[in-house]
């Protein structure tokens, strides 16, 4: 890669490192998977940075990128290898904590125990505010398909919350 290409890549990065990061946790939940995700995205975008230049929508591509990725982790065996006898208990918050914690856990799970699809397309258009077009666009499929995927991916996430908010008041 010439050098201006280089410096376009890295300010690229640079700029919407953050962003991508949170949108593969949101993808996993998994903290070390999403680096994994976001490695492995951004080492496929600098290999073809040319093409991705010169793309209409780089975040789009980017996007798909990601999505790709995430599904490739998924689809592998070794993937839901658990690396010890038991899986450690979830930490308890602090006194004095942020009381939003709990309700991102719960959000958290309910994402998880979505279906990879409804998954990816409610995490690209209401956590990466892609609208229906670039979110289609981003997984290469109709709009259609991203509306009823977002329908059904959200009455599973408000159904969630209702039960947690319900169990909190009895």
């Amino acid at each position: 890669m010439r050098a201006d290409e280089d410096r376009e890549y890295v300010e690229y990065v640079r700029v919407r490192l953050p962003r991508l990061h949170r949108m593969a946790y949101m993808l996993c939940a998994d903290a070390h998977q999403a680096d994994d995700i976001v490695q492995a995205t951004l080492t496929a975008l600098y290999v073809h940075w040319r093409r991705a230049a010169k793309a209409d929508n780089l975040d789009g591509y980017v996007h798909r990128i990601m999505v790709r990725r995430y599904l490739d982790e998924r689809r592998r065996r070794w993937s839901r290898v658990l690396l010890g006898d038991h899986v450690p208990d979830a930490a308890e918050a602090a006194p004095g904590a942020d009381a939003g914690f709990g309700e991102r856990d719960v959000l958290v799970a309910a994402l998880r125990a979505l279906p990879k699809g409804q998954r990816a397309v409610v995490v690209l258009r209401y956590f990466s505010d892609l609208t229906v077009e670039q979110t289609a666009e981003a997984l290469g499929c109709s709009t259609g398909n991203v509306k009823s995927q977002c329908a059904r991916g959200l009455a599973t996430l408000r159904g969630a919350m209702a039960r947690v908010a319900e169990r909190e008041r009895s």
